[in-house]
């Protein structure tokens, strides 16, 4: 820790990364009080306008701040996350703070306890700010439901901030936090950090212990950070995986932390770059012209850095668009909803629930076996490079509202919405499915004012030679 943390700029202290805030409220230059007094003040003047908390709990902020300033004082074990603030996407439960998990078709619910990641992090010191706004039950890639008003991008507010983890990713690219925790099961970290030019790290399956706090039949959905630095991200995930393990596909330990790998940022790796995607083989997919050329970007910085950057010789199973809608959907099949539910669910959900409320269990199971033999392929074929390089997004950040057409009825304008999905963001579905850890980094900034990035997908528990890569980027 440096003996003199870097002066406040005159901006205020969300202008401080995560790393340089942790700091001052650890030598004391700040109390956790006027940290969350400042962080809370920034929420109630920007937060109206692009809708990333969807609550806010600053009552019960100012009390844990008040509490981790007098532990301060008396000199108490202070966690690795003394008095930093964050909030948790609203899927996640926080003792005493409704959960609306994003849909109008069910009532919030209150929970009496943290579930397992809010705990973790509460422990670590942090204090929650309150819930971020999530896409229904976190289906899509984008943050827009029924309950309360979309979030908006900072970069353009006519804009999406990508989902599921739109909202925590909105509030720490407009300096409302310094960083967040998300969620991502088929991209729902790494697409809004693409989208709102953010670094944004899937790990490994199983390295979080604490788990993702949502249940899928696929495991797929992995806890993870939202950062504006690689270092700030690899902070956060070193508070999320100090816990015991007990997963029997947890990563392998990490030779120190994972903010050393990335303040340490050393390696130089054979990359493979590709552009092909296991939807193409239903989709037709299109990279627009600044997916092109943040690729384009990414590729001569990565070689300006010493990597061996190549063409990567992949493929996939041509089975892979529809067996992963079946398992990513399969719990809504189980979902129970009171009388009028169904009507106040989204186009999107209604659509793929009715779907997998059709399909027998001998689909489902079929489905599992070619996710697991391509998991298998695609991690032997990945094995031939350290790293693999892809476009974070296919397209530019879509406007509020595109993923829905309006001339279509019935559950076609669900399937649509699906569809666009897997065209804006092509790339990071698959990464679930492997369990693979992979992290996205800006690499252009359009003339528009909008960010586009890469993607870099990493051997298995290899997360610290991606935030080293990252950090070697200046991210």
């Amino acid at each position: 820790m440096p003996a003199h943390p870097d002066p406040v700029p005159p901006a205020g202290l969300h202008g401080l990364t995560a790393l340089a805030l942790r700091d001052h409220l650890a030598s004391g230059e700040v109390s956790a009080r006027e940290v969350t007094a400042h962080f809370l003040e920034r929420i109630e003047e920007k937060n109206p306008d692009l809708g990333a908390f969807l609550l806010v709990t600053p009552d019960a902020a100012l009390r844990e701040a008040a509490a981790a300033d007098e532990l301060f004082a008396r000199g108490g074990p202070l966690g690795p996350l003394h008095g930093m603030p964050l909030a948790h996407k609203d899927l996640t439960d926080v003792a005493g703070v409704p959960t609306t998990l994003g849909t109008a078709a069910l009532p919030p619910y209150v929970p009496e306890s943290d579930s397992p990641l809010p705990a973790v992090l509460r422990r670590a010191g942090a204090i929650s700010l309150g819930k971020t706004q999530v896409p229904e039950f976190g289906l899509s890639s984008y943050s827009e439901n029924l309950v309360g008003a979309p979030a908006r991008n900072p970069l353009d507010p006519t804009r999406s901030p990508g989902g599921s983890s739109g909202g925590s990713a909105a509030a720490v690219a407009a300096g409302l936090l310094p960083f967040a925790p998300g969620t991502d099961g088929g991209g729902s970290v790494r697409i809004p950090a693409a989208a709102t030019g953010l670094v944004g790290l899937k790990p490994n399956r199983g390295r979080v212990p604490s788990g993702a706090g949502q249940n899928d039949l696929g495991q797929f959905v992995v806890a993870g950070p939202l950062a504006r630095t690689a270092a700030d991200a690899a902070l956060l995930l070193d508070a999320m995986v100090a816990e015991p393990n007990h997963h029997a596909t947890s990563a392998a330990a990490v030779d120190g932390s994972f903010l050393a790998a990335a303040q340490r940022a050393e390696g130089r790796f054979r990359i493979g770059v590709s552009t092909l995607s296991p939807f193409s083989s239903r989709l037709e997919i299109t990279l627009d012209p600044e997916a092109v050329q943040a690729l384009e970007a990414g590729v001569g910085a990565l070689t300006d850095a010493g990597h061996d950057v190549v063409d990567a010789e992949v493929g996939y199973d041509a089975r892979y668009p529809e067996a992963f809608q079946t398992v990513w959907t399969a719990g809504l099949a189980t979902l129970e909803l009171p009388p009028g539910g169904e009507e106040r669910l989204t186009p999107l959900t209604a659509a793929v629930r009715r779907r997998a409320m059709q399909r027998s269990a001998a689909d489902l199971v079929a489905a599992i076996d070619v996710l697991r033999r391509f998991e298998e392929d695609t991690i032997r074929a990945y094995g031939r490079y350290d790293m693999i390089l892809t476009p974070a997004l296919g397209m530019t950040p879509r406007p509020l509202g595109w993923y829905r057409d309006g001339s279509l009825g019935g559950d076609a304008q669900g399937l649509e919405d699906y569809d666009r999905q897997c065209r804006y963001s092509p790339f990071t579905s698959m990464v679930n499915v492997c369990g693979l850890p992979a992290i996205t980094v800006p690499t252009l900034r359009t003339a528009g004012g909008l960010s586009m990035g890469i993607q870099l997908i990493g051997r298995p528990g290899a997360e610290a030679q991606l935030l080293a890569v990252a950090a070697q980027l200046g991210k």
